[in-house]
């Protein structure tokens, strides 16, 4: 483990651990203090096998929320989290996703154009080289669809 895995910073989803999907109530609800909507520039939603992939890209955008982690549970959740987007910390070749440090901005009637660091999961490069290579990107940068943020 990085010494910045030790950081309670929040958390950008932006696919099944989102309000209303699947993972959102197996592993946030009940556990977080916050869910804002938000977006992060620089990456490219990609469509996945039920799930989808951010892709760095500076010409891309991708909307999902901002999720701050109750700080009592914070380091059990991260590392549900990591085991469930296949990242090993300390390894970002080894799983599906590399859990980064971010900007992300938040959206919506609440937000200010407020800036925040974040923990978000992009396609690790393996994945995100074949993405690029012969993926489907998803229009809108909104997975399931188009979300208003």
């Amino acid at each position: 483990m990085t010494p910045q895995d030790h950081r309670q910073l929040p958390v950008f989803v932006y696919g099944t651990l989102r309000p209303g999907q699947r993972n959102h109530d197996l592993f946030l609800r009940g556990r977080t203090t916050a869910v804002r909507p938000a977006r992060l520039r620089g990456a490219v939603l990609y469509e996945g096998p039920g799930y989808p992939y951010a892709v760095a890209d500076p010409a891309g955008e991708v909307l999902g929320e901002l999720v701050t982690l109750a700080p009592a549970g914070y380091g059990h959740v991260l590392a549900a989290l990591d085991a469930l987007e296949d990242h090993v910390p300390g390894d970002p070749a080894a799983g599906l996703y590399d859990r980064v440090e971010r900007e992300v901005q938040l959206t919506g009637s609440d937000a200010t154009a407020e800036t925040v660091r974040a923990w978000v999961y992009l396609a690790a490069d393996r994945v995100a080289r074949e993405l690029r290579a012969s993926g489907t990107p998803l229009p809108g940068g909104s997975w399931p669809g188009p979300r208003l943020t």
